[in-house]
């Protein structure tokens, strides 16, 4: 956990680009606090002055002057509420922003071992609860330390002797006001966790999928019983939120109302013992001022409770903030500006982790530009680790991969993603139109590209068929289409992206028979003139590959074209007999 003097510098450091809005805030703060000081005094010249002595001219300028104090206190207000909201909406889209885009630039290995719903909630529950604390703290906290600095001095100036009895109980607030802000700091914490959970169960079992599993498991049951569970347990951080320190919080509001009164016994035993500690309209105009001065006091001390409880907020979201991608854009990228598409593994080994298990190793290939590479094995053994390493997805742990000569981990981010496409077995697609699912790989696609992309990838007469044609919602995570339809899209958005070499995950594995051949014509298309490195499960769709390589637990054991490797009778040949065997069953 960071230490709390950085802690709040860095949290001050989020507020820097906005330095001028502040002190615009600052400066309406002070000349609100101003000139609401001069009622009090005005106040004190109506009783002791204007209504005494009759004189009614000067007590018309009196009263127009609080009228007048009012209304600009209130214009005041107005204007710095508004400036200091849109500053503290600044600041959380700016936090906003820089989680999402840290996020953008993590490994897939993060992902992989992080629930979804956990970086949701850090994105919406996280930043969200931490609203009222940038939009209107910052400026409350301004507002009522000058609120209370000016009228303590005029206090002062109106009498010392009751001011220090009016602050004689200030330590103890301070003291009761951390103690409560660190009690709810923990909770805070807690709280947050608690919302992350839910928030994954939300995303885990209502999404398709989700809903799928518990109805055929018949889990829906325990499901609703496990998120009453967490809901629960959330209610319980609330209700110990909301009560911390509430008893001593109303001791101290207590005693801050019970002061007037002190202030009136206190002026009232100098009275009954010869002449009166002060006047009447300085005692009225005092104890005015007392009262504007508990009102921020009381707020301070809030302010400072509720400062120490996001707290924990911004913990975690600088946590976020603080990971560093283990897959970072070089500082100098070399330029490739056209891609051939030659592809190379030199002495390629991989882990998952430091000390974690060795996936591939001393992996070396060559596939030419406009070739095709074919990779088979058995399940673990590294086959779409190898695929992913040429899109960077992982980086390798030795040796290196190529494109072109230049190693992967020396290209921009944008020249390798224009280098390589990738078309997995999990086709994504967004809840949006067909159209813009296709166009996420190339924005400015005309409607005329897109539906030749869709005609290569044999998925255009399908589209064409929908009561909206390009414009029809595929639906959350594209239910509304079949396995091998949502292939074909995948496939017409690689088309569209047009990379030199391609990468196909197993992108046929989950198909029955005719919906793969479908799929495989399309990848035919798209795979014409490309560098392609297919990660292959069923072996009928690689027969014609140029290039045919078997891993076993991260080594190549056996590489050739179809026809060779059957001959040879080793590793291949029993993997296409197990196919056939496999194929024959089905039928």
């Amino acid at each position: 956990m960071t230490p709390p003097p950085t802690r709040l510098r860095r949290i001050l450091r989020l507020f820097r680009p906005y330095r001028a809005r502040l002190a615009s805030v600052a400066a309406l703060v002070g000349l609100s606090s101003l000139v609401g000081l001069a009622s009090p005094f005005l106040l004190r010249a109506v009783l002791d002055d204007a209504l005494p002595h009759g004189r009614t001219g000067l007590l018309t300028a009196l009263a127009a002057g609080m009228v007048a104090v009012a209304a600009l206190t209130s214009v005041f207000g107005v204007l710095q509420t508004y400036i200091s909201t849109a500053v503290g909406q600044d600041v959380m889209h700016d936090l906003r922003s820089a989680v999402y885009a840290r996020l953008q630039s993590m490994p897939l290995a993060f992902f992989t071992s992080t629930r979804t719903g956990e970086v949701q909630s850090r994105i919406a529950n996280d930043i969200g609860g931490m609203q009222s604390t940038v939009t209107s703290t910052a400026t409350s906290l301004v507002s009522n330390v000058t609120t209370v600095l000016a009228s303590v001095i005029a206090m002062i100036a109106l009498d010392w002797r009751l001011t220090a009895v009016s602050l004689a109980m200030l330590p103890l607030f301070v003291w009761i006001s951390r103690r409560v802000g660190d009690e709810r700091r923990k909770i805070t914490g807690q709280r947050q966790r608690q919302l992350a959970s839910m928030s994954a169960i939300v995303e885990e079992s209502l999404s398709v999928s989700g809903i799928l599993l518990g109805r055929t498991m018949g889990r829906s049951p325990a499901l609703v019983d496990d998120f009453t569970r967490e809901s629960r347990g959330l209610v319980d951080l609330e209700i110990r939120a909301s009560m911390a320190g509430r008893w001593r919080q109303s001791t101290i509001q207590i005693v801050l109302a019970a002061m007037p009164a002190v202030i009136y016994w206190v002026a009232g035993l100098t009275a009954a013992g010869g002449s009166p500690l002060v006047s009447i309209g300085t005692l009225v105009a005092f104890t005015t001022l007392q009262a504007g001065l508990l009102r921020p006091m009381v707020q301070m001390l809030g302010t400072g409770v509720e400062v120490q409880s996001s707290l924990a907020l911004f913990d975690r979201i600088f946590e976020y903030l603080d990971l560093r991608p283990d897959i970072a854009e070089p500082a100098h990228p070399t330029p490739l500006p056209a891609p051939r598409g030659d592809l190379r593994f030199d002495g390629v080994g991989f882990a998952y982790g430091v000390d974690g298990r060795r996936v591939l190793d001393g992996v070396d290939l060559a596939v030419p530009a406009g070739s095709s590479l074919a990779v088979v094995g058995a399940t673990g053994s590294g086959k779409t680790t190898l695929g992913y390493l040429v899109a960077r997805l992982y980086d390798a742990s030795a040796g290196r991969v190529t494109v072109d000569g230049v190693d992967v981990r020396e290209l921009s981010f944008a020249d390798l993603a224009a280098a390589v496409g990738v078309v997995s077995q999990e086709t994504y697609l967004f809840h949006a139109s067909v159209a813009d699912n296709l166009r996420f790989a190339k924005p400015d696609a005309t409607d005329a590209e897109l539906e030749a992309a869709a005609r290569a990838a044999r998925i255009h007469d399908h589209i064409a068929g929908l009561p909206d044609g390009y414009d029809t919602l595929v639906g959350e995570r594209g239910y509304r289409f079949s396995g091998g339809e949502k292939q074909r899209l995948a496939v017409a958005r690689a088309i569209l992206r047009d990379p030199p070499i391609l990468v196909l995950d197993e992108a046929t594995s989950a198909l029955d028979t005719r919906t793969e051949r479908e799929v495989q014509d399309a990848i035919d298309a798209l795979s014409h003139g490309r560098t392609t490195v297919t990660i292959a499960h069923r072996l009928s769709t690689i027969r014609d590959a140029d290039q045919i390589v078997v891993l076993d637990h991260g080594r190549v054991v056996e590489r050739g074209a179809h026809e060779e490797l059957v001959r040879l009778g080793g590793r291949y040949a029993e993997l296409v007999a197990r196919d056939a065997t496999a194929l024959s069953v089905a039928r």
